[in-house]
C-alpha cells in the first residue's frame, strides 16, 4: 500500500503529530520545534509549524522583545495582504499561541501574515485589572493600571507599545494592507486584545478573543457609562461554557454579560440578534449602527480556545471587515454570512413571547415547564419522570400553519393541516390523535386559563424530526444538530424573551 503524505483537498493541511497524553505541563517546552501534540478540553495543539520564525530585537527603546512571524508560502510581496496579530494566554508564548490555534493553517489558505508577540515580562501581559488579581500573577504593573486609581497614559504600557511598534515594523518589512489589520487574543491575550481595541481601536479593522473577560470596573465607570478612547470596532467574543473568572468564579455570568453589553453599547447594537447554533457552537450575531458584534459560546468546553476558533473568527468576521481611508470601520460580506438559523424557535419558562425564525412574537399565554410525575404504588411519594415545555395549542397551530378548532369549552382542541394530517388533544390525556391514529405524548395536555397547553417538543421531535435542546428554563428547537449552552440560554432569556 502506497503511503499518502498529503491529501489534495485544498491548501489547508494538518500534519500528523506524536501525542503526549502524559503531559501535565501548561506549555511543554519540548513541543517547540517538534511534532509533539497535546490535547485537553480547551487547548488542543498542532505540530510546530515549519514556517514559523522567531525574532528578537529592540523595538521600543527598552530591553529586547521577542516575537514570531508566520508568512504563508503564497506570499511574494507583489500585493498587499492582511495582518493578524494573535496574543498568547498568560504564562504562554507566541509560539505556544501558534500551536494552540489554527491561525497558521488559515494563513496558508487565505494568504495573510500572522504576528505572534511574546509578553514583555514573565509571559504575562500588562493588563488593566484589580490589584488582588494582579497579585495572583505576581506581575508588576505601572501605577494607574490597577483599578480604582487614576488612569495612566496607555502609551506608558510597554506591552501595548511593543505591539504597536511591531505593527509598524511589519508594515515596513512586508506589503501589509493597512485597512485589514486584526487583533486577536486568548485568555489574558484576549484581555490585552480588548485593551488595545479600547485604546487604539482606530489601528484595527476588527478585534476578537477567546476566554478572556475584562473586569467590569475597567470598561464601565461608576455612573454606568462606557470607558472607551477610540470608538466603534467590529468585535468577536468567544466564551467557554465551563470557564470561570479567577477570584470571581461566582460572578462569571455578570462578567460575560457586562463584557457583551460593553461592545453592544459602543457599536450601537440595538436590535435583536440573529441566533445560530451549530453543534456546540452558539452564535448571537448583532448588527450595529456603527459596527457589528458577535457573541460566541462553546458548550461543554473549559478555559482556553477551541482549535477552530481562528477559522470561525476569520470566516464570520475578519474576512468581511475593513477600515476605509477615512478610518471608519466598514463591514462587507464575510466568507460565511452572519445569519441566524433559518428555522428556529426559542421559548422560556414564564414568558409569553417566542423567538420564531429570528423574529419576536407574542403568544396567548406564558410558556411553562410541566413535571411528569409517577406516584402510583409509591406510598404517597412521587418521582419526576421528565420536564416538558408546555405552550398554548393556538401557538402550536400557528407554528404548524394549521387551523384550530376547539370544543368542550376549550378542553378539546383539533388542528387541521392542509396536507390532511391533523391532531386532536384533550384535557388530562397523555394520548392524542395524530393522523387518525392514537399516540402517546411526552406528558398529558393541561387546561389552563381557558386553553389547552401541550408539550411542544413532542410534536416537533416526533412528527417533524426537529432537534430540541434546552438549558435551565430555555428551550431551543431547530432543524439540525444543536446544543444550547449556559450563557447563550441566559442571553436568550434576558435579551429576547
Amino acid at each position: 500500500m502506497n503511503e499518502i503524505k498529503k491529501t489534495v483537498v485544498g491548501n489547508v493541511y494538518i500534519p500528523p503529530g506524536t501525542p503526549n497524553d502524559e503531559n501535565r505541563d501548561y506549555l511543554p517546552e519540548a513541543i517547540k520545534g517538534s511534532d509533539m501534540v497535546v490535547n485537553e478540553n480547551g487547548n488542543n495543539s498542532r505540530p510546530y509549524p515549519a514556517r514559523l520564525k522567531e525574532y528578537t530585537a529592540v523595538v521600543d527603546g527598552e530591553p529586547p522583545s521577542s516575537w514570531y512571524e508566520y508568512v504563508p508560502s503564497s506570499y511574494d510581496g507583489t500585493s498587499k495582504v492582511p495582518l493578524v496579530i494573535s496574543l498568547h494566554g498568560g504564562l504562554m508564548t507566541g509560539w505556544g499561541q501558534a500551536i494552540y490555534s489554527s491561525w497558521t493553517l488559515i494563513s496558508e489558505r487565505e494568504g495573510f501574515i500572522v504576528l505572534l508577540p511574546d509578553a514583555s515580562e514573565r509571559r504575562v501581559w500588562m493588563v488593566e485589572c484589580e490589584k488582588k488579581t494582579l497579585d495572583l500573577f505576581g506581575k508588576p504593573n505601572p501605577e494607574g493600571f490597577y483599578l480604582h486609581t487614576p488612569p495612566q497614559d496607555p502609551d506608558e504600557n510597554r506591552d501595548m507599545k511593543v505591539v504597536r511598534e511591531l505593527m509598524v515594523l511589519m508594515g515596513r518589512k512586508y506589503s501589509i494592507d493597512e485597512s485589514r489589520i486584526y487583533i486577536h487574543g486568548m485568555s489574558m491575550g484576549d484581555i490585552m486584545a480588548s485593551q488595545l481595541a479600547r485604546h487604539y481601536g482606530g489601528s484595527f479593522a476588527g478585534a476578537a478573543g477567546s476566554a478572556g473577560l475584562t473586569w467590569p470596573e475597567v470598561i464601565w465607570d461608576e455612573h454606568g457609562e462606557v470607558i472607551n478612547a477610540s470608538g466603534a470596532l467590529a468585535v468577536w467574543q468567544s466564551r467557554m461554557e465551563h470557564d470561570s473568572v479567577p477570584l470571581h468564579d461566582k460572578e462569571t455570568d455578570q462578567f460575560v454579560k457586562l463584557n457583551r453589553e460593553y461592545w453592544k453599547h459602543v457599536n450601537g447594537c440595538h436590535d435583536l440578534p440573529e441566533i445560530r447554533i451549530e453543534g456546540e457552537n452558539n452564535f448571537a450575531f448583532y448588527r450595529g449602527e456603527l459596527a457589528d458584534y458577535v457573541y460566541h459560546e462553546v458548550k461543554n468546553r473549559d478555559h482556553g480556545q477551541t482549535f477552530d476558533d481562528a477559522e470561525l473568527v476569520w470566516d464570520y468576521l475578519f474576512s468581511g471587515v475593513r477600515r476605509d481611508q477615512t478610518g471608519i470601520p466598514s463591514s462587507g460580506e464575510p466568507l460565511l454570512p452572519r445569519r441566524g438559523d433559518g428555522w428556529a424557535i426559542a421559548l422560556a419558562d414564564g414568558s409569553a413571547k417566542a423567538y420564531v425564525h429570528n423574529r419576536l412574537i407574542s403568544i396567548s399565554g406564558a410558556v411553562f415547564k410541566h413535571r411528569k410525575l409517577k406516584y402510583h404504588g409509591l406510598n404517597g411519594d412521587v418521582i419526576v419522570r421528565g420536564e416538558y415545555f408546555m405552550v398554548p395549542v393556538s401557538f402550536a397551530a400557528s407554528l404548524l400553519g394549521g387551523t384550530l378548532y376547539v370544543s368542550e369549552e376549550g378542553r378539546s382542541a383539533e388542528i387541521y393541516l392542509d396536507h390532511g394530517v391533523g391532531f386532536q388533544f384533550a384535557q388530562g390525556s397523555v394520548g392524542c390523535v395524530a393522523g387518525n391514529r392514537v399516540q402517546s405524548m411526552s406528558c398529558e395536555a393541561i387546561y389552563r386559563e381557558g386553553e389547552l397547553y401541550i408539550p411542544i417538543e413532542w410534536i416537533f421531535q416526533r412528527h417533524y424530526n426537529r432537534h430540541v435542546t434546552s438549558y435551565g428554563d430555555v428551550l431551543y428547537m431547530t432543524d439540525h444538530y444543536a446544543e444550547l449552552s449556559q450563557y447563550m440560554a441566559e442571553l436568550i432569556r434576558d435579551e429576547i424573551l
